[in-house]
């Protein structure tokens, strides 16, 4: 995927427009309660500033209605802590679209851009009104990078110049660099409550890796599929069938999808419920398989610590009880420890990754959520194919 670039571009005395993904959790009072969305989009900013350019940005939040943006969907909250992270002020503006005054070297925050009519809808007509404003367009916001809407895609094929800012440039290239050119053993981990909602990631990544571990309710239907008995275990009786066509298509790769050995079940799920390692084909019909078993946890291990590229998405137990965080502890360790290029998303690995304090031995860290998931199904996203094809006309 080949796409200009902000940081390749000359930008003194440019009017830069960046989409950005500030889009970040607040409690009742409207305080914020976690700014790691701002504190990455600020890199992007600055530079922006420091080459002389005159910075515009704005993001989504939340879910406000078109054309009546209320005080729950401001950004001004936002503006406060950017301009906290810059060290100066950030205006925000509101009614922007169709005009902003903004200096060389100087940087505001355009309100809510999902306030505007048409924006969700991907109008032409705002896309071009918004694209007039500025001399380069950057999207920042591999977030919203599935969404094809006025300022992640309709502004891209209008403004004069659209580039990926550095966030989006570099969740690119690390994608890129994990399912496109793999350094194998390409492994996948694939944790989830249900097939259902990631089979066409499964199925798309049965036909690229060479290992596909799977965890937590989806492990369980893969359970069912090889005859194993799952007790009362969460799983998808009906998809026993996809289930067993992933297993083999990989094994016609010469491939495998390595199932459990050894479950820890239990008769509830609660931070009280009593663990019990046993066999995966010893489990009794009144039990819940809730994490996989040491043996299991080293068998993923061992795979992983021989893998060239890995891609995580999903715990492999019901991490969050630590009785139940066995496997995705270990597992964890193992990517932290592994030399492989390691790529991992989605909001439960994320916060898998927090508990177990690994962040700063993952190859890279996408919070794109649903973006990330779509790129692993092999579906093309609208906002960065369309800066591909600027690039490919520049």
């Amino acid at each position: 995927m080949k796409v200009l670039k902000l940081e390749d571009l000359e930008l003194a005395g440019k009017r830069v427009f960046i989409r950005a993904d500030l889009n970040v959790p607040q409690d009742d009072s409207g305080r914020i309660t976690d700014d790691t969305r701002i504190r990455a989009s600020v890199p992007g900013i600055a530079m922006a500033l420091e080459r002389g350019a005159a910075v515009m940005v704005t993001s989504h939040l939340g879910r406000p209605t078109e054309g009546a943006c209320s005080p729950e969907d401001s950004l001004a909250p936002i503006a406060v802590r950017i301009g906290e992270l810059l060290g100066r002020p950030v205006p925000l503006v509101k009614d922007w679209v169709d005009g902003v005054t903004v200096a060389p070297g100087e940087v505001v925050l355009l309100e809510n851009c999902r306030c505007n009519v048409g924006e969700k809808q991907n109008s032409d007509a705002l896309a071009q009104r918004m694209a007039r404003l500025c001399d380069v367009y950057a999207n920042d916001a591999f977030g919203t990078a599935h969404r094809a809407e006025a300022t992640t895609y309709g502004m891209a094929r209008f403004a004069p110049v659209a580039c990926a800012g550095p966030l989006l440039a570099a969740e690119i290239d690390a994608l890129t660099r994990a399912l496109h050119q793999p350094a194998r053993p390409l492994v996948a981990i694939v944790g989830g409550s249900k097939v259902s909602t990631k089979l066409t990631i499964l199925r798309s990544l049965a036909a690229k890796v060479d290992g596909l571990i799977v965890g937590g309710g989806i492990a369980n239907t893969f359970m069912l599929a090889s005859g194993l008995r799952i007790g009362r275990s969460l799983a998808e009786p009906e998809l026993v069938g996809e289930a067993q066509a992933i297993i083999d298509l990989m094994k016609a790769r010469g491939a495998e999808v390595p199932l459990p050995v050894d479950v820890v079940v239990a008769d509830e799920v609660s931070a009280l419920a009593r663990a019990n390692k046993v066999p995966a084909d010893a489990v009794q019909p009144r039990d819940l398989i809730l994490d996989v078993g040491p043996k299991t946890a080293a068998k993923f291990a061992e795979i992983i610590a021989h893998a060239g590229t890995i891609v995580w998405n999903g715990p492999v137990g019901v991490f969050e009880f630590d009785q139940f965080g066995g496997g995705t502890k270990m597992l964890a360790s193992a990517i932290a420890h592994a030399s492989a290029f390691s790529i991992a998303g989605g909001g439960d690995t994320l916060a898998a990754i927090a508990k177990y304090g690994i962040a700063d031995q993952i190859g890279y860290i996408s919070t794109g959520g649903g973006a990330f998931l779509e790129f692993l199904e092999g579906r093309s996203l609208p906002a960065i194919e369309v800066l591909e094809r600027r690039a490919a006309a520049a």
